[in-house]
């Protein structure tokens, strides 16, 4: 089963102790073969939306910058379950904040 675990944006500064223990949850799902993939995303992005035939395009950053996603990982696993204590951990090595799982169908 595949997961997407999204994380918003906090007003909280990393230090070298957050990026030591992030690289370390890294480097072992990475090596168990459970991450697929991962990274943090721009602050602002663009917004393409659609009513009817008109589309429109709006460049970031938006008013609820704080409900925006930060960062994404892609994972494999065996149940919802895994998925969970995965993202328990990384909260814990984060701190205060929230993160989303949802599963990905193929």
């Amino acid at each position: 089963m595949r997961f997407l675990m999204t994380t918003k944006a906090t007003d909280s500064v990393p230090d070298e102790t957050l990026f030591a223990e992030m690289g370390k949850f890294i480097e072992e799902l990475t090596a168990s073969g459970v991450l697929l993939a991962t990274g943090g995303l721009e602050a602002g992005g663009i917004l393409v939306a659609s009513a009817g035939d008109e589309i429109t395009v709006t460049d970031g950053p938006f008013a609820e910058a704080k409900e925006a996603v930060a960062g994404f990982a892609l994972v494999e696993v065996r149940s919802k379950e895994e998925a969970v204590e995965l993202a328990r951990r990384f909260r814990r090595i984060v701190g205060d904040g929230e993160s989303v799982i949802q599963q990905v169908f193929n």
